[in-house]
């Protein structure tokens, strides 16, 4: 007797049992964490700070800078003298002596020193009152009286076309000698005294 059937259906596909689904990941909260947050935060702080020296950098850089104040002038640019009146005195004397009176000047705001004040004229010495070195005031003048002793006559000019004076000056910039023509009337005066002193020697 033959014996046919059917035996139980069998699935289809995998029969095996599915894994569970992974566990979804937990948020750390532990140190490591906290300490990732405190790395984060402290390189921000970093860039920023880094950011606000750059722009710091850049405006100090570019911004306009101020005109540096002019140089100030040599002195003999800045300073002038003016002959006033001369006067003969002691033309008896073994050594003649005649004084003239002089006006030292400034144009600029800033002082000047009379180092010392000399003639070219080898029979001729000279002194000052007040004494050198003296100074005049920025923008102000000072009267200079010049006593000339005749040493040598015959050494000493007679008839001065231009006489000049040597001045040596200082102010803030520089030493500077120079020489000033202080004019025709001065001129006409030292050839005058000059005469007198001289002269009377002679007779």
């Amino acid at each position: 007797m033959a014996v046919s059937g059917i035996g139980p259906v069998e699935p289809d596909g995998d029969t095996r049992p599915l894994d569970p689904p992974p566990d979804a990941p937990h948020p750390r909260s532990g140190p490591s964490a906290r300490t990732t947050r405190r790395h984060r935060r402290t390189a921000a702080a970093t860039l920023l700070a880094l950011a606000v020296l750059a722009g710091g950098a850049l405006l100090h850089f570019t911004r306009p800078r101020p005109e540096p104040p002019p140089e100030s002038r040599f002195p003999s640019q800045t300073t002038s003298f003016r002959y006033l009146y001369m006067q003969v005195r002691d033309t008896g004397a073994r050594s003649p002596e005649f004084e003239f009176t002089i006006q030292a000047l400034t144009e600029s705001d800033a002082p000047v020193t009379v180092l010392g004040i000399s003639q070219p004229y080898a029979g001729l010495s000279l002194t000052s009152r007040p004494t050198t070195p003296l100074r005049v005031n920025g923008g102000g003048s000072r009267k200079i009286a010049v006593t000339v002793r005749v040493t040598e006559c015959g050494r000493a000019p007679r008839n001065a076309g231009l006489p000049f004076l040597d001045v040596t000056l200082r102010n803030a910039r520089a030493k500077e000698a120079h020489s000033y023509i202080l004019g025709a009337r001065y001129a006409r005066d030292l050839s005058t005294a000059l005469e007198v002193a001289c002269g009377n020697r002679n007779r």
